[in-house]
């Protein structure tokens, strides 16, 4: 479905930059009046290294990375981005100077495991957090939880696009900012200004994408 109040917040680089829609949206933590797609940064090479070149260009270069854990179907930025963390001298303990992928298992109440075989890639690793936006931070903490559950150490959170400096006092990397979002929000529904105003949800956001109305 094609979504209205649709454009790209460019950049100077011709494969990198922001598509957003304006409106009243709808996700499980809030609701937002911004619509950010993400889709093709996810899923197309040539954007997804763009995404990658610019969020490590912005990481700390005394960082230790051993584990990239990808939130929000997020492996393929994950992929450019290790090869550009091994390519630019960044740190990681792994034996093999490698840093490993991974993808939690999400489970009831919101909650991330992992299984017998990927606790290996988190207990005692630097792990570096990948999502592709923090709205209020939620998530990210939830999976924050989860590495230092499991043993890990969060060394950074990095995303697309980020409505916060920080979460859990660690500072979050991203290409986008709110500055780049005129007057962006994302609120529990008792506090959506479009909704005090009678507005209708235009579609409900997951991290799969969109659903219109109707969809």
């Amino acid at each position: 479905m094609a979504i209205e109040n649709s454009y790209k917040i460019r950049t100077k680089n011709r494969n990198l930059f922001l598509r957003v829609s304006k409106g009243h949206f709808m996700k499980s933590n809030g609701h937002m009046n911004y619509y950010i797609d993400v889709t093709m940064q996810k899923c197309r090479l040539s954007e997804a290294r763009a995404v990658a070149e610019e969020l490590v260009s912005h990481c700390d270069s005394n960082m230790i990375i051993d584990t990239i854990l990808c939130l929000d179907e997020t492996q393929v930025i994950a992929t450019c981005m290790s090869e550009k963390l091994t390519s630019s001298g960044f740190m990681n303990l792994n034996a093999n100077k490698t840093i490993y992928i991974l993808t939690p298992e999400k489970i009831s109440a919101g909650r991330f495991i992992f299984r017998d075989e990927s606790v290996p890639m988190i207990a005692g690793k630097n792990v570096l957090i990948l999502t592709s936006s923090v709205a209020t931070g939620r998530t990210t903490s939830v999976a924050m939880d989860a590495v230092k559950y499991y043993g890990g150490t969060v060394s950074g959170l990095a995303s697309i696009y980020s409505a916060v400096n920080e979460c859990c006092g660690v500072p979050v990397y991203s290409v986008f900012d709110a500055n780049d979002l005129d007057g962006y929000y994302c609120v529990p529904p008792h506090e959506c200004p479009l909704c005090k105003e009678g507005k209708n949800i235009d579609g409900v956001v997951t991290s799969y994408g969109f659903s219109g109305n109707n969809a």
